[in-house]
């Protein structure tokens, strides 16, 4: 392969698998902006898998069936923002723990049920029926809805938090709640709403895993990719576009990943478990030099008590 033709296909790998990382990062920044850590992106995303690819299949071959897929997925995400919100926001839980909980329960949840509802483990051998895409020849196919959503989504999430009156409260909300509360608004509910809007992201992340990318539903989904959108939050400094940034930044460390690993000499020398763990090295790497350097919102992570002073 050329080397025009293989920046081609790293291009093209960006735009691909960037999306269901973005998304979830968007997400992330949502949540983290009015004062809510989100660990549980990547049970999220898992949620969001499974139940995109679930429904996509169950609405049959139509037109419509990757659509309703990708509205299940988001609203099984939003189910697990609607209970991070519950824990950390109404009974004060521990953030962190929280989502450690609900990554835990993704991940036990959705072997459940693909062992009890469908018989299967390991993941959904039948085929799901995808989201239009658009052919590129030897650069293979671009997953068109996927990347209008990474492109369009954080660049609206950016105008509403910096354009917005409800924007700014959202922002002031992950800054200095006891002010935004003395002016009268629901500091808990801003947040709550905050954790559904992050987990319906993160959802809509996963569901495009096989209804975008893979056309399938693996066991092992999204495969630490919501991890990578928590570092992609931190990476973009907390905000939509930074977050975006992040993500393409990722996707091409896999997409040289892929490159480097299908074929030339490089390949023959190099095992093939250090072009796999490429990306997250890399992540690992990012996120080492950017210690004490990235700010997160003041009031991130801390329960807010009304009653409290």
């Amino acid at each position: 392969m050329t080397h025009s033709a293989a920046l081609g296909a790293i291009a093209v790998s960006i735009l691909a698998y960037a999306p269901p990382v973005a998304l979830a990062a968007l997400g992330g920044v949502l949540s983290e902006r009015a004062g809510v850590i989100n660990i549980g992106l990547e049970g999220m995303m898992r949620f969001g898998a499974l139940f995109g690819a679930w429904c996509s299949l169950a609405a049959g071959s139509g037109p419509a069936a990757p659509w309703c897929g990708l509205l299940a997925g988001a609203a099984a995400g939003a189910a697990g923002g609607a209970l991070l919100g519950f824990l950390a926001v109404w009974a004060r839980a521990d953030q962190i723990v929280a989502g450690v909980a609900i990554n835990l329960l993704a991940l036990g949840l959705v072997t459940f049920l693909l062992e009890w509802g469908m018989g299967a483990s390991g993941g959904i051998s039948d085929p799901v029926a995808m989201l239009p895409s658009i052919p590129l020849g030897p650069l293979g196919r671009l997953p068109a809805v996927a990347t209008g959503a990474m492109l369009v989504l954080p660049a609206a999430a950016s105008l509403f938090l910096r354009r917005t009156p409800a924007g700014l409260r959202w922002r002031a909300v992950g800054e200095n709640p006891r002010a935004v509360a003395a002016a009268g608004v629901s500091v808990r509910g801003l947040r709550f709403a905050a954790a559904v809007a992050s987990g319906a992201l993160a959802g809509l992340g996963g569901a495009l895993l096989p209804l975008a990318l893979l056309g399938r539903f693996e066991d092992r989904m999204p495969a630490g990719q919501g991890f990578i959108a928590l570092a992609a939050v931190v990476f973009g400094k907390w905000t939509p576009l930074g977050a975006l940034g992040a993500a393409a930044f990722f996707a091409g460390a896999e997409g040289l990943q892929i490159e480097l690993s299908s074929g030339g000499s490089l390949a023959a020398l190099v095992p093939k478990g250090f072009f796999l763990a490429l990306p997250y090295v890399l992540t690992l790497l990012v996120l080492a030099g950017l210690v004490g350097k990235a700010v997160p919102p003041a009031a991130d992570g801390v329960p807010y008590d009304p009653e409290g002073r």
